[in-house]
């Protein structure tokens, strides 16, 4: 290609400095370029809940030299345990800590969103600059430029604009034809936030079915604080809807949902209104036919939402910002190619980790009747006395992401 020969400093703005945006930052200013990040928070946004790295996301950031960075940060998870409603184990699926085969619902590496966008942080800092809370509110194409207009009134001009701005990327939607829908959703909603830790809580994650398609997971992440998570099947335009409504109407709404849910409920309910962080969202996959246009192009979450059912989130984004910056390290004077290449080389992975998600499966592990409960707490204690989920892990030849290996680039060899 003519612009392999090419190797010139780009001026790069990333909109976005979550996961995505600063792995980005991470290996585009290793590559020499001119790396500005801007993010719509006032600061750092170093919290959120517990996320985990698989497969092909673990060797991504092994690339970047963090891997034992990352390790000191852990979360103790050492498996995922199905309750009854007096809180006692009817199963328990332990993690897979052989090293080989496939991570089972809880991985080996379990760490906590802020811990990670900590680290990444300051792998990137001094390479980077990052400028908070500013937002690209819109941009301007022109043949050999791209100018960001921001949400401070200013504006900028740079050779490439990314759009690393997650699943509600404002980016993705100055690029989609208007009136686009870019969600593949599965009828399901979650909100989760942190309650107080408690002496019974342990380091096995405790997950309760409830009748009417509805689950509780509680898992604690260190020693004063406990994850809730409310999770439940439901297609009404109502609670499509409440996720972008105040915070106060959104915890009333799970309050409600829950109310004669059982076991631990009340504590977590009236733990919302005091919790550090609180979260609500619709369960939905990003899939759009191209991620990129002209010199503006999305990463992470923003192009490629897999939804944390995929296991894949976080590894999605780390390898999407991995490829992408190689792509256009590679070729920074061609970056048609550099782009082009970004989709051919990254597309059969984001197929695998969103074709992952199987809406059937997901609601087999949702059931709607306490029967169907039962029914499921009975098979799965049976193939846990079996050891069936630990023997079909440790002697899985891949992980989530299928067979596709992350490619090798001149900055990470």
């Amino acid at each position: 290609m003519a612009g392999d020969n090419v190797k010139r400093s780009l001026r790069i703005l990333v909109a976005g400095g979550g996961v995505a945006g600063q792995a980005l930052a991470f290996w585009l200013s290793r590559g020499g370029h001119e790396v500005t990040v801007v993010e719509r928070f006032p600061a750092l946004r170093a919290s959120g809940a517990q996320v985990d790295l698989r497969g092909q996301g673990i060797e991504a950031v092994e690339r970047m030299g963090l891997l034992e960075e990352v390790r000191s940060r852990l979360v103790d998870e050492a498996g995922v345990a199905f309750v009854d409603s007096r809180g006692k184990p009817k199963a328990t699926i332990m993690a897979n800590t052989s090293g080989k085969g496939r991570q089972t619902l809880t991985s080996e590496y379990e760490i906590m969103r802020g811990d990670l966008v900590r680290i990444l942080h300051e792998a990137t800092k001094d390479g980077a600059e990052y400028v908070f809370g500013r937002s690209v509110d819109g941009f301007d194409q022109h043949a050999d430029k791209v100018t960001a207009h921001y949400s401070d009134g200013t504006s900028g001009e740079y050779d490439l604009l990314i759009g690393a701005d997650g699943q509600g990327s404002r980016t993705r939607r100055a690029l989609l034809p208007e009136g686009f829908d870019p969600y593949w959703r599965v009828g399901i909603h979650m909100a989760y936030w942190f309650v107080p830790r408690i002496a019974s809580d342990t380091n096995i994650r405790d997950t309760y079915m409830v009748p009417g398609g509805r689950q509780i997971m509680r898992r604690s992440h260190n020693a004063t604080e406990t994850q809730v998570y409310f999770v439940m099947r439901e297609d009404s335009k109502e609670a499509s809807a409440i996720h972008r409504t105040p915070v106060e109407e959104q915890q009333r709404f799970w309050a409600e949902r829950f109310q004669d849910a059982g076991w631990q409920t009340g504590r977590f309910v009236a733990g919302m209104k005091d919790s550090p962080f609180f979260y609500s969202q619709e369960i939905a996959q990003v899939r759009i036919d191209s991620w990129s246009k002209g010199r503006v192009v999305l990463a992470g979450d923003a192009a490629h939402c897999a939804s944390p059912y995929s296991g894949m989130g976080i590894s999605g984004s780390l390898v999407g910002a991995y490829v992408l910056a190689g792509e256009i390290n590679h070729s920074p004077g061609d970056l048609a190619s550099a782009l082009a290449n970004y989709e051919r080389v990254l597309r059969p992975f984001v197929d695998e980790i969103q074709g992952e998600v199987n809406p059937k499966i997901l609601r087999v592990g949702m059931p709607l009747s306490k029967h169907a409960i039962t029914a499921f707490q009975n098979v799965t204690a049976l193939a846990c006395f079996l050891h069936i989920p630990d023997l079909v892990a440790r002697t899985s030849k891949e992980d989530r992401g299928g067979d596709w290996q992350l490619p090798t680039y001149a900055e990470a060899a």
